[in-house]
């Protein structure tokens, strides 16, 4: 075969094929190469999910009439001044995003220098290029991109619904919103508007336009970032572990101001929540990642949606050690979602239902009327309370002023009700006791204080089980628990982690062999470390069902304040639910 140059427009669609996959593929490019235009304020509208019509329409800096048609060669562009690729500091440096939407659509560019006294407008067909006319537009650039793919019915079949498509285009200008708190964002979406207002460029701007972004509840219940490490600075906001989603949707990474979405990225921030995020949540972030564009390859993704760092490792353990260090700094917080959902929980009582009503003889000859079947003498205040309501009789008032306050009540033997100045709190009392073991072993990882058994317990198992735990003997010293083996069917224990006191021996190395059996041997050892340290510490809290005395009920309330994350427990679920005075009130109608 005779090899051949392509003819322009064929390079062009397969280019298409690689940058432009779908309507928010089109979106994207054009609102990035309006923000390196310099434009404060952009409008996109949307109609029929961007087949039938994308435009995009800024106040930057515009085009000359000898510009415009440069605009659509490929491999044209004024974003590499010096070109050298490692040193790229706008989004769109290639010159092949124009060139690939002209060549799969209708598409019109209307552009006006601010020093030029009229506009210019160029449209490409399918690839056919058109003549440069004046036309009338103020400063800036329209682009309008019509029928995309309607000459390629193979690429319009792989299209989502209308709906899809639209859903797609919302996340990507989310994203670049994100990114840009000073731009003002105008979307139509079919009739559907969305705005994004200017914010600014300060740290309370940037939290004003995550919260636009991320739901008006983020900035009540994330945390400040702001870390540096050998030339990378990270900055943004980490939502609190109990302010989760089902699915990563609302993590957002941004890499010198570009929105990307990197594995390495993700698996830094699953290890920054290990242990304080449920298995199937995921934490609400947005983070900021500033460095040298050299120590930064954007060019290794046709899209631009991967990056590649100079040094990886850094970058990983900048997030970790950034994200942990905030969390820590913040205390123990739970999420003001959380009283909301509490409060909805509550339903309003459609009447006493201690009693039954039966007709009974009236004064009046005839008549009947309704009333409870107990003594007369007997008042509603006499009944037994539901709640143990020991604590109220050595009530301290300066407990209230405490985060978590005094100790009122448990109920159920399971939750502690603290009443503080200006609300309620309802504590699960193991889940915490849970954690607050949890963080103290893993403090004592490597050097646990080890209390000898004065007589070794011997724990009868199968053969499977003594080898899985004689292969993770390492590990389990880590925390203290020494076993050997003990004959052909038992295990020798003789050294317990001090830490958890007196607790049941043989129900604990059971489970241990149990878990070591469910998480196989390709588990890392950082992780089973963890969760070894889970299930000690699970044996050692407060079970449910155990009733504590006033003192022992503050006494952990107050470790619960002092320890950072204990606000949610080993699995990721919240330990406590704080209610305001206000959201008391609104129950029951008050305010």
């Amino acid at each position: 075969m005779t090899i051949r140059r392509l003819p322009e427009t064929l390079a062009n669609r397969i280019a298409a094929g690689e940058v432009i996959e779908r309507p928010a593929s089109v979106v994207k490019e054009l609102v990035e190469n309006a923000l390196d235009a310099g434009a404060t304020r952009i409008e996109v509208l949307i109609e029929e999910g961007g087949r039938r019509r994308i435009r995009v329409t800024d106040d930057g800096h515009g085009m000359g009439a000898a510009e415009i048609p440069l605009a659509i060669e490929r491999h044209a562009t004024s974003k590499l001044p010096t070109d050298d690729l490692f040193d790229i500091r706008f989004f769109g440096f290639r010159g092949e995003a124009l060139p690939s939407i002209a060549s799969v659509s209708r598409l019109t560019i209307t552009s006006r220098r601010r020093e030029d006294a009229q506009a210019s407008v160029l449209t490409v067909e399918n690839g056919d290029i058109g003549d440069v006319m004046p036309a009338a537009h103020p400063p800036g650039t329209r682009i309008e991109a019509e029928h995309l793919f309607a000459q390629f019915p193979a690429r319009l079949k792989f299209l989502k619904s209308e709906r899809a498509e639209n859903e797609a285009i919302s996340e990507t200008l989310r994203r670049i919103a994100a990114s840009r708190p000073e731009v003002d964002f105008t979307v139509v979406l079919d009739g559907r508007t969305i705005r994004y207002p200017a914010r600014g460029l300060l740290v309370d701007d940037s939290r004003a336009r995550l919260s636009d972004v991320l739901g008006t509840d983020f900035g009540a219940n994330a945390v400040g970032i702001a870390a540096e490490r050998e030339g990378f600075r990270l900055t943004g906001f980490a939502g609190l572990p109990t302010y989760n989603r089902a699915t990563a949707a609302q993590q957002f990474f941004l890499v010198n101001g570009r929105p990307v979405k990197d594995r390495l990225l993700l698996g830094a921030l699953r290890g920054a929540y290990a242990d304080m995020v449920p298995r199937d949540r995921h934490p609400v972030v947005a983070l900021f990642i500033e460095a040298d564009p050299r120590d930064v390859d954007v060019n290794v993704h046709p899209a631009k949606a991967e990056v590649r760092f100079r040094d990886p490792g850094l970058v990983r353990a900048l997030i970790v050690s950034a994200v942990r260090d905030a969390l820590t700094a913040s205390g123990s917080r739970v999420a003001t979602s959380g009283a909301s959902l509490a409060a909805r929980s509550f339903r309003p009582s459609s009447g006493w239902r201690g009693y039954t009503m039966a007709p009974v003889p009236s004064r009046m000859p005839g008549e009947t009327s309704l009333r409870p079947e107990f003594d007369e003498e007997q008042s509603i205040f006499d009944l037994p309370p539901s709640a143990d309501a020991r604590a109220g009789e050595v009530m301290a008032p300066e407990l209230e002023a405490a985060p978590l306050g005094a100790a009122k009540a448990q109920i159920h033997d399971t939750y502690i009700v603290a009443q503080t100045a200006d609300g309620m709190i309802l504590v699960d009392m193991h889940a915490a006791h849970e954690r607050i073991v949890f963080e103290r072993l893993k403090r004592e990882r490597g050097r646990p204080g080890a209390q000898v058994l004065l007589v070794p317990e011997i724990v009868e198992m199968a053969a499977d089980e003594i080898s899985r735990l004689l292969g993770a003997s390492d590990e389990l010293a880590e925390y203290g628990l020494l076993l050997e083996a003990f004959g052909p069917g038992a295990v020798l224990v003789r050294e317990t982690p001090a830490a958890l006191g007196d607790f049941d021996i043989k129900g604990l190395v059971r489970d241990v062999a149990d878990a070591l059996a469910e998480w196989g041997a390709a588990l890392p050892v950082a992780e089973k470390l963890d969760r070894l340290a889970s299930t000690f510490a699970c044996h050692h809290s407060i079970r449910a069902g155990r009733r504590l005395k006033p003192d022992e009920m503050n006494a952990l309330l107050r470790q619960i304040e002092a320890e950072p994350a204990a606000a949610q427990c080993n699995h990721g679920r919240p330990t406590y639910v704080s209610l305001s005075r206000a959201d008391i009130e609104k129950l029951f109608q008050r305010r």
